[in-house]
């Protein structure tokens, strides 16, 4: 859906709302994301800035000569209710001066016993409600690490290293070819060792606006899964953020070409509830 940024600002949403906008580039165009937490962050180009007159910083990535600034609005700050100066000032700025326009992803975690969903608080504006791409694949006689420990760096001989399963995981994700013949002049990536051949892996993609509270629910039921002896000896879940989001973990500014800011996987393994051993790792962790 297009409309006015401005617009983030005077709906006032009941619960954890979350927008990001849509196909914008981090690194030409003008992007803002709205966090759970109030906040609204916006990136912008210079002259955009120097245009709306709002207060905010250089961006960490726009070298000795800043061409890009970062502005953030707390929306739950107590000083900034419509009747103050700091309200209509950022009102005016965004509405009258220059009016920032875009397509916008909007996903909402209600929290109350209120009845009601995102789009009746955006009736007077076009919205269109989307559902998650859910796709499956079989893979069949998959040469698979073997994971007995839950230490990041693995143990040798017993289990490999949170990064030699991160890019298995990726090899797996591409079909990559981990034969590693000596007629392969595409690939010479192999499984880590040591490995062990499963007859069958189920791949699961959702692409989609995920919230973080559906993912959280997600791994939980996963976790659960291996509460009853299964044949699966693990499942992994991959979380893929948007590589064009303005902010990262923690709020951090997002760079661009750097689709690991918001990127996590997270193994669960078996051998009953209590050897059960869940954990999540970033790349970040190893710059």
């Amino acid at each position: 859906m297009q409309y006015f940024l401005v617009m983030l600002i005077e709906v006032k949403v009941k619960g954890s709302c979350y927008a990001l906008t849509y196909k914008t580039r981090i690194d030409q165009d003008n992007t803002a994301a709205l966090l759970p937490t109030g906040k609204l962050i916006i990136s912008v180009d210079k002259d955009t800035y120097e245009e709306l007159g709002l207060q905010g910083r250089p961006s960490l990535y726009s070298g000795k000569k800043p061409m890009r600034y970062i502005i953030t609005v707390d929306l739950t700050d107590s000083t900034f209710s419509p009747d103050s100066k700091k309200y209509n000032r950022v009102i005016w700025a965004l509405k009258e001066k220059m009016p920032l326009e875009f397509d916008f992803l909007m996903a909402w975690h209600q929290t109350g016993s209120e009845e009601s969903s995102l789009m009746s608080y955006f009736s007077k504006n076009q919205i269109q409600a989307l559902q998650p791409k859910i796709t499956f694949s079989t893979l069949r006689n998959v040469q698979c690490p073997v994971l007995e420990s839950n230490k990041l760096e693995g143990e040798p001989e017993t289990a490999c290293s949170a990064q030699e399963l991160f890019e298995w995981l990726g090899a797996i994700f591409t079909h990559t070819d981990l034969e590693n013949t000596s007629s392969s002049f595409l690939s010479t990536y192999s499984c880590p060792q040591p490995s062990t051949t499963v007859e069958q892996a189920l791949l699961c993609t959702i692409t989609g606006f995920i919230l973080p509270e559906k993912i959280i629910h997600l791994f939980e039921q996963i976790c659960s899964y291996f509460e009853e002896p299964k044949l699966a000896h693990w499942i992994s879940l991959i979380v893929h953020g948007f590589a064009d989001s303005p902010v990262s973990w923690k709020e951090s500014e997002h760079g661009f070409l750097k689709d690991t800011e918001t990127l996590i996987t997270s193994p669960a393994t078996a051998g009953g509830k209590k050897d059960m051993h869940p954990s999540t790792w970033s790349p970040r962790e190893s710059i």
